[in-house]
């Protein structure tokens, strides 16, 4: 839940596919999914996480075309959510598990064709069939990288006692304020709750006064200590290695980064838990590229060479089991695991929300971040 805005649109017929979102969320209208329109001669345009347009991760796309695609870089789904709705001709998302209802809801992705993929069959087969790759048992996402979201904290700067039972309680206790950096949104206040005794099943989908409530008194506090939320993982990065932080909400690629750099760092399973997450490739039908060029895309991101890059440069796992079989056995040690349903055994898989729950998630941490609560 920690990359998702709005959804209140659909497409199709002689009304521009903005115009005909707009009306039928005004009209309740059902769910639908759009055939991609082809078209030959355009370059093909993908939404993407930052550091995710190297070349490193869609080799043979080079390879076939001679060139990468066209990037836009964006902070979490919901900005890229927005941007395809407001107009953006994007061909290609990077979505994670629990935000790809999000584009199937508005209607702009594509029903993926596995039998075009060639790396298909040597996907864990747990991905292939996962909780936002299938959707009414149609394909939606080619599942590519998993890792964990988490507590990552310098030993050296902070007591004993807290490595010895690290928690996320630190996002809220003033002992810490300007000292800690929390990622910029909603789970600010989803981990708060939980702080509070709420189970992640509940907190996920909090709604109305209940979600008012935690975000008054967790998502404020997480706003007022943390010395910046941020958007950028080199932003973060950088903070914790100067000491200008001693925690923060992370992901894999920190640690591994820091620890290259001989930054003491840990990774923390906190007592309140530790998130999981897998990510990967969805079509959208926004596009104007040929779709083969989209497939092929999809089709790099999932080749074991990646994977190898992906292990190897950022501590993430990758989709493809073969990656293990060809990755730097150190690489691969440091991660600690190569199984991710090992992995989803013993931490918090991310769930997705409903339209409506993340829809009030969105406003209630804009408030928030506005200091409205």
């Amino acid at each position: 839940m920690e990359r998702l805005k709005f959804i209140d649109r659909m497409a199709s017929g002689k009304v521009s596919r903005r115009q005909m979102m707009q009306s039928a969320a005004a009209f309740g209208v059902g769910t639908m999914m759009l055939p991609r329109r082809v078209a030959s001669a355009e370059v093909l345009t993908c939404l993407e996480w930052g550091g995710y347009d190297s070349p490193d991760y869609f080799s043979s796309y080079v390879a076939k075309y001679g060139a990468q695609p066209n990037f836009s870089i964006f902070a979490g789904e919901e900005d890229a959510l927005a941007k395809v709705l407001a107009g953006f001709a994007a061909d290609v998302m990077h979505p994670c598990n629990y935000s790809v209802s999000r584009f199937v809801n508005a209607g702009v992705a594509a029903e993926i064709d596995t039998s075009r993929l060639s790396h298909w069959n040597d996907i864990f087969p747990a991905l292939q069939t996962a909780e936002g790759v299938v959707w009414e048992g149609k394909t939606v996402m080619a599942p590519a990288d998993w890792g964990n979201s988490s507590l990552a904290f310098r030993p050296d700067l902070l007591p004993a006692e807290f490595a010895e039972n690290p928690s996320w309680s630190i996002f809220y206790d003033e002992e810490y304020k300007g000292r800690v950096a929390m990622s910029d949104n909603e789970m600010a206040i989803i981990i708060g709750a939980m702080i509070g005794g709420m189970p992640y099943d509940e907190a996920y989908k909090m709604e109305g006064a209940t979600l008012e409530a935690a975000a008054k008194e967790w998502g404020a506090k997480a706003v007022n200590i943390s010395k910046f939320l941020w958007t950028d993982s080199s932003e973060v990065q950088q903070a914790m290695a100067s000491g200008e932080i001693v925690a923060a909400y992370a992901w894999n690629d920190l640690v591994a980064n820091l620890r290259a750099e001989g930054v003491p760092v840990v990774f923390a399973k906190p007592k309140e838990g530790m998130f999981t997450w897998f990510c990967g490739l969805t079509l959208l039908n926004t596009g104007k590229a040929d779709e083969q060029a989209a497939y092929d895309f999809i089709d790099a991101w999932l080749a074991p060479e990646t994977g190898k890059a992906l292990i190897e440069g950022s501590g993430y796992g990758h989709s493809n089991m073969k990656s293990f079989e060809i990755a730097d056995p150190e690489a691969i040690a440091n991660m600690g695991i190569t199984d991710p349903v090992e992995m989803m055994k013993d931490t918090i898989v991310f769930k997705t929300p409903s339209d409506t729950v993340q829809e009030g998630f969105n406003k209630v941490w804009a408030d928030t971040k506005a200091l409205k609560y």
